[in-house]
C-alpha cells in the first residue's frame, strides 16, 4: 500500500479540522479554576497496522484485559492473590483507587471493566510496550470515529482503493456490551454535563447507540430501582448506566456528600444487583500505576500463561532493591506518580536541576509507594502533515477492549501524537493531537 498516492487526503487536513470545529469536536480542560474548551487537532496521515500485527495485538490485549477483570473480581472478594503473596496487601489497601465500599460485590455477569483503554507504544526495537491500563472511565473512541467519517467525505477514493477495517462498528460493539449486563430496562449514557472535558464523546456515543443521554437530574432511585424521567414526565426503568462520572461523585449518599452530579442511592441498588454500572465502581485500583507493575505476574497467576505484550521496564521504589537502582540511575529514568493521569505527575530524571533532584529523592524516600520509575522507551514517531513537509512526532496508541459476552478488541483506536518535536508526552491535556488508526483487512 502506497500512502503517497493519497496525498489529497492529507492536504485536506485543514478542511477536516474545520469540520471538526463546526461539529463541536472539542475537549475541555480546567486551568486556574477556569474552564477552557479547545480543539483536539487532527492529522490526516494515519497510523497503519497490518492485519498480522493487529492479530498479535488483539491476542495480547484480550489476555491482559481478561486478567485484569479476574484481578478486580478477586481483590474485592476472595483476595487469593493477596493470600498467595503475589501482591503485597499494603499495595492494595494504600491505593487511592481501592474502594472498600465495593467489598463483596460482583457486578452483573461478573464483568468489572466493560470498556478498557490500553495505552501502548511501538519501540524502535519493534516491540509493543504497554504504558498503562485505563479501566475507570477511558475516553477517546469518538475522535477517530468522527474523523474517519469526515475523511471518507473528503477523500472517498482513498477508502475505495484501500481495504481498511470499518471503525463504525464501535457503537454496535459498545451497545452489545452494555446490553449483555443490562438488568432489565433502558440503557443510558450518564454525563456530568456540558462542562465535562469529554462531553462531546458522551453525546456522540449516545447518539450513535440510539440511547438517552442523561444527567443526574433525569435519574431517580425509587423502590430499589433506577428510573429515567424524560421531558414529558414519562418514567422508564433503567437497567444499565454507562456512567462518565468518577466513582467519588457518582452517589453523594455513599461517596462524596458534596457531589451535585451524582444520583443518591444509585450505588445501593447497584449493590443489590438491580442496575449495571459501566464501568464498575472500584476499577480505579487497576489504573494505579503501581499495580501496573504486577500485571505480568497476574497473567501467570490467573491464566497460567506468559504475557504476550510487554510492560515497559518498571521499578518500584517500594522494594529496597528497586529503590537502590532508581537512585543510581535517576538520570536515565522517567518517574510517575501512581495516582495521576493525563500526562500529569510525570518527570524525567535528566530534566531536573540538582536542587529538584534532592527534593524529589527526599520525597521518594518518604513516600516510596507513591511512585514508579520506568526506563525511557525510545518509541517510534509518526509523520504529520505540514506545509513544510512531514516531520515525525512521538505517538502512542490507545486500544479499546470491550468485555461483554466475550472480549473484543475494536479494529481501530486513538493514535495520539506530540505536537512538540522535543516531547514524549502525547496527551490531549498536554497539547497533543490525534490521528486515525487504520487496521488493514489484507
Amino acid at each position: 500500500m502506497n500512502l503517497e498516492e493519497h496525498v489529497d487526503l492529507y492536504e485536506r487536513t485543514d478542511v477536516v479540522n474545520s469540520l471538526l470545529a463546526r461539529y463541536g469536536v472539542k475537549f475541555g480542560i480546567y486551568k486556574n479554576n477556569t474552564f477552557h474548551e479547545q480543539l483536539f487537532p487532527f492529522d490526516a496521515i494515519p497510523r497503519v497496522i497490518t492485519k498480522e500485527e493487529f492479530a498479535f495485538l488483539e491476542k495480547g490485549l484480550k489476555q491482559r484485559v481478561d486478567t485484569l477483570n479476574l484481578f478486580l473480581k478477586d481483590i474485592y472478594n476472595e483476595k487469593k492473590i493477596l493470600k498467595d503473596k503475589i501482591i503485597p496487601e499494603e499495595f492494595i489497601y494504600a491505593s487511592s483507587g481501592y474502594l472498600p465500599q465495593c467489598e463483596g460485590i460482583i457486578p452483573p455477569e461478573g464483568v468489572y471493566s466493560h470498556i478498557s483503554g490500553i495505552d501502548l507504544v511501538l519501540g524502535r526495537d519493534g516491540v509493543w510496550y504497554i504504558l498503562e491500563d485505563n479501566l475507570r472511565v477511558p475516553s477517546g473512541a469518538s475522535y477517530p470515529m468522527i474523523a474517519r467519517e469526515l475523511c471518507r467525505r473528503s477523500s472517498p477514493k482513498t477508502f475505495h482503493d484501500i481495504s481498511i477495517a470499518d471503525n463504525r462498528t464501535y457503537a454496535d460493539l459498545l451497545k452489545k456490551t452494555l446490553e449483555h449486563v443490562n438488568t432489565g430496562g433502558l440503557t443510558v449514557v450518564m454525563t456530568p454535563g456540558r462542562y465535562n472535558a469529554a462531553y462531546f464523546e458522551h453525546s456522540y456515543l449516545a447518539e450513535r447507540m440510539h440511547v438517552p443521554l442523561v444527567t443526574c437530574n433525569d435519574l431517580t432511585v425509587e423502590d430499589d430501582h433506577l428510573y429515567f424521567k424524560d421531558y414529558s414526565g414519562k418514567r422508564e426503568l433503567v437497567g444499565a448506566v454507562y456512567r462518565r462520572i468518577s466513582d467519588e461523585y457518582m452517589d453523594p449518599m455513599n461517596f462524596n456528600p458534596e457531589s451535585v452530579i451524582g444520583v443518591p442511592h444509585i450505588f445501593d441498588i447497584y449493590r443489590k444487583g438491580n442496575v449495571a454500572l459501566i464501568n464498575a465502581p472500584g476499577n480505579r485500583i487497576a489504573d494505579d500505576k503501581g499495580i501496573y507493575y504486577f500485571v505480568p505476574r497476574m497473567i501467570r497467576y490467573y491464566l497460567g500463561e506468559e504475557p504476550i505484550l510487554s510492560n515497559a521496564p518498571t521499578y518500584l521504589p517500594y522494594y529496597e532493591e528497586d529503590m537502590k537502582y532508581v537512585l543510581e540511575h535517576l538520570d536515565s529514568l522517567v518517574l510517575k506518580d501512581v495516582a495521576e493521569a493525563g500526562g500529569y505527575g510525570v518527570v524525567f530524571g535528566n530534566s531536573m536541576s540538582v536542587g529538584q533532584k534532592e527534593d524529589f529523592i527526599a520525597l521518594l524516600k518518604k513516600e516510596p509507594r507513591r511512585f514508579i520509575a520506568q526506563e525511557v522507551i525510545d518509541f517510534c514517531g509518526l509523520p504529520i502533515f505540514t506545509k513544510e513537509g512531514q516531520p515525525e512526532r512521538k505517538a502512542d496508541l490507545r486500544a479499546f477492549v470491550l468485555s461483554g459476552e466475550k472480549t473484543v478488541v475494536w479494529k481501530s483506536g486513538l493514535t495520539r501524537f506530540s505536537r512538540n518535536p522535543d516531547s514524549f508526552i502525547v496527551n490531549s491535556s498536554q497539547g497533543g493531537g490525534f490521528k486515525d488508526t487504520w487496521v488493514l483487512n489484507q
